[in-house]
Formats: C-alpha cells, sequence, structure tokens
C-alpha cells in the first residue's frame, strides 16, 4: 500500500515540477543595473521621468531591471540601461583628475548629452545643463548607440527641468 501512495505522489509531483519549470523558462530575465540614489528634488524628477519612459527605444521593448527601481530602465537584449540620479560625471568636475572642458557634448532632440566611449563595450551618455543628471549606457551592437537617445529625448524635457 505504502508503494502505490509513494507511486500516486511521484505521478502528481512530476506534472507540478514541469509546469514550474516551463514557467520559469517562459519568463524573461531581469537585467541587473545599479540603482543610484537621488533625493529630494531629483528623486521626484526621476520617478516622473520613470512614468514617462517609452516602451520601447530605438525598436527594442522595455525590460526589467533587477532591482526593479523608480531610478533605473533597461530596454533590449543586451541591454541599454538608464540610471536618473547619479552623480555628476567627473569629466565635468573642476579639479577632478578626469576634468576634460572640452568632453564631447551634443544636443540631440533639444536634450545635451555628454558622450563617453566605454572601450569596444559602446557608450555612455549622460545628460548636461539639466538639474538631474540621467545616465544612459547603450551597447556597441546598436550603433549608431546615439540614435537610442532620440527616443529618451521628450521624457527628458518633460520631467528633468533644464538649469544647473
Amino acid at each position: 500500500m505504502l508503494g502505490r501512495v509513494i507511486s500516486s505522489s511521484r505521478r502528481l509531483l512530476v506534472p507540478a515540477l514541469l509546469t514550474v519549470a516551463f514557467a520559469a523558462v517562459g519568463c524573461s530575465s531581469s537585467v541587473p543595473v545599479t540603482a543610484p540614489s537621488p533625493e529630494g528634488a531629483s528623486a521626484r524628477q526621476c520617478r516622473a521621468l520613470h512614468e514617462e519612459l517609452p516602451r520601447t527605444v530605438n525598436g527594442l521593448e522595455r525590460g526589467t531591471a533587477d532591482p526593479v527601481s523608480d531610478f533605473t530602465a533597461v530596454w533590449g537584449d543586451p541591454a541599454v540601461r538608464l540610471r536618473c540620479g547619479v552623480v555628476k560625471p567627473a569629466v565635468l568636475k573642476p579639479g577632478s583628475e578626469h576634468y576634460n572642458p572640452g568632453a564631447d557634448a551634443a544636443e540631440v532632440n533639444g536634450v545635451e548629452w555628454l558622450f563617453e566611449k566605454q572601450g569596444d563595450e559602446g557608450y555612455r551618455f549622460t545628460t548636461v545643463l539639466r538639474k538631474t543628471y540621467v545616465e544612459v549606457s547603450v551597447p556597441a551592437k546598436y550603433a549608431p548607440e546615439v540614435d537610442v537617445l532620440t527616443d529618451l529625448a521628450d521624457a527628458v524635457k518633460k520631467t528633468v527641468p533644464a538649469g544647473v
């Protein structure tokens, strides 16, 4: 009798385990992103930006950042990563060993961005002349990497005020 109970339990357990395994395979994975920790007005601006961010950028679908945060967002695989409320880049800080008053920057749809090449990995773009710094890392796979910024400009302009 005990053999029949164990055997019966196994028959019920196997389909349940397979269902869980298939469900896990079907779920999209999350992308690790270090979340900044802005405060005050910057935190409010980042939360507002998070609400305005598009579902797609440069044709890439929005994914899930890990940890989930109002200060981060990701699109595609490999992921385009956005972090809002980051510290001022060292290249923009007078006195920093990396300070470069002639650093590459350009306007894309009304938003000024600092361009920093990340070796063969792609580019990191950081807003300038805005009250809060927004950083976007774009893998080289999506060259020209700047194209991603066109889809983010309206949300940045709407939620992060110009100024320094």
